[in-house]
């Protein structure tokens, strides 16, 4: 799906999300929802957060990658989410952040966060609705072209103490979690996502991150006018 404005994309994963949330609290009573950071979370809330229609006293969220940083820290995704207004509508149980008091131990962060994830789902996490955003190398969560985590079959949270964006460490949802979601939404928007995105929706043969993404059910994505500039 491509909008003409960032506005117009926001619009449309208000009504996405909203659907998706009443279908699985009809189903199973709650909405388990995994995020990512980057501009994500502003393009979500905008009209989400304002949402009337949204139980969002049945959300659980999670986070579909993390930095080691403090939860005020201007590197956490939590915080980025945070500021836009939409926790304040979620239970403060049901919003599942990192323990930061591990400091930069990304491996001991990712161990809880594993935890967390098994405490809630029991067994190998599928999530209702995994979102995404899209790195201009191509990379999600904390997943990067050519790193070996892209490998990684038995975590299902892996730490990541190399990351080539910084800060370094960081956790990350291994494939085996994201291709397990019931539906994948990617979110982007802006001319600088041109180029990649042609890439991944045109050349699959090339495997970078975001074409590894291919879970149970369908992959989505809400792009802007610039960023699908280069499309067929």
């Amino acid at each position: 799906h491509a909008f003409p404005t960032t506005a117009a994309l926001s619009s449309a994963l208000n009504d996405f999300c909203a659907k998706r949330s009443k279908a699985a609290i009809a189903n199973h009573g709650a909405f388990t929802v995994a995020v990512s950071g980057g501009s994500l979370p502003k393009l979500l809330a905008a009209d989400l957060k304002n949402n009337k229609d949204v139980d969002f006293s049945k959300w659980h969220i999670f986070w579909a990658d993390e930095r080691c940083v403090p939860l005020d820290h201007p590197d956490s995704n939590y915080l980025e989410l945070q500021k836009t207004g939409l926790l304040e509508h979620i239970p403060a149980a049901n919003v599942h952040t990192i323990n930061p008091s591990f400091g930069k131990a990304a491996g001991k962060a990712a161990e809880d966060y594993q935890a967390q994830l098994k405490a809630y789902f029991k067994q190998l996490p599928q999530f209702d609705l995994i979102l995404l955003g899209m790195g201009p190398d191509g990379h999600c969560c904390s997943l990067f072209p050519g790193h070996p985590l892209l490998d990684e079959q038995t975590l299902w949270v892996a730490p990541i103490t190399d990351s080539p964006k910084p800060p370094p460490e960081r956790i990350t949802l291994t494939y085996p979690v994201v291709n397990n979601a019931k539906e994948v939404a990617f979110v982007t928007a802006g001319e600088g996502k041109q180029e990649m995105l042609q890439k991944i929706l045109e050349q699959p043969e090339l495997r970078l991150p975001c074409q590894r993404v291919q879970p149970k059910g369908p992959v989505y994505w809400f792009v802007d006018d610039a960023a699908a500039g280069r499309l067929e």
